[in-house]
C-alpha cells in the first residue's frame, strides 16, 4: 500500500529449493531475529514477509528489519544451521539474497496489483552439498500471484 511518504510495503516470498535435509533455515530479521518458513517440505522451504521499499528517488530503497546492508547494496539473510537457531549442527551459513535486482517497475506493478507479490527462488544446497552460502547468483525477482 503506497504511504503519502513515498514508502510502499511489498510482500516478498522467497523459496529455497532442495534445502539440506536436516539443516535448519530461517531469514534474518534485524540483528538477531529470526523468521521461520511458512510453508516447508523435503524440497522446497518458503519464506513470506513484507519489505518497505522507498521509490521516491531513481533507485528503490529497501528499508526494514529484513532490508541488511548499505543502502545501494540491500539484501535478505537466509540463515542455516546454527545462525538460524538450530543447535545440533555442523553448519553456521549465511545466503546473501540481493534486493538489487528488483526494479521500480516490478515494485510498482507488485503495489498496483492486489494478490500480487515479488518472488525468487533459489537451490539451497551449495557444491559441497552443505547449505547454500554467501552471495548467491543468477537470482531473478518475479512479480507473480500469491
Amino acid at each position: 500500500m503506497k504511504t503519502q511518504t513515498g514508502k510502499n510495503e511489498i510482500p516478498l516470498r522467497i523459496r529455497v529449493m532442495n534445502p539440506v535435509p536436516g539443516v535448519s533455515m530461517q531469514v534474518q530479521r534485524g540483528k538477531d531475529e529470526l523468521l521461520p518458513p511458512v510453508r516447508e517440505s523435503r524440497d522446497v522451504l518458503v519464506f513470506e514477509f513484507p519489505i518497505t521499499v522507498d521509490l521516491s528517488a531513481a533507485t528503490p530503497n529497501f528499508l526494514g528489519k529484513y532490508a541488511q546492508g548499505p543502502k545501494d547494496e540491500r539484501f535478505v539473510y537466509v540463515n542455516s544451521g546454527q545462525r538460524a537457531g538450530q543447535k545440533d549442527t555442523c553448519w553456521d551459513r549465511r545466503a546473501k539474497i540481493s534486493l538489487m535486482d528488483i526494479t521500480k517497475k516490478q515494485i510498482e506493478a507488485a503495489i498496483s496489483a492486489p494478490g500480487m507479490i515479488m518472488g525468487v527462488s533459489f537451490n539451497g544446497t551449495g557444491g559441497d552439498g552443505g547449505p547454500t552460502c554467501a552471495s548467491v547468483k543468477g537470482l531473478e525477482w518475479k512479480v507473480v500471484r500469491k
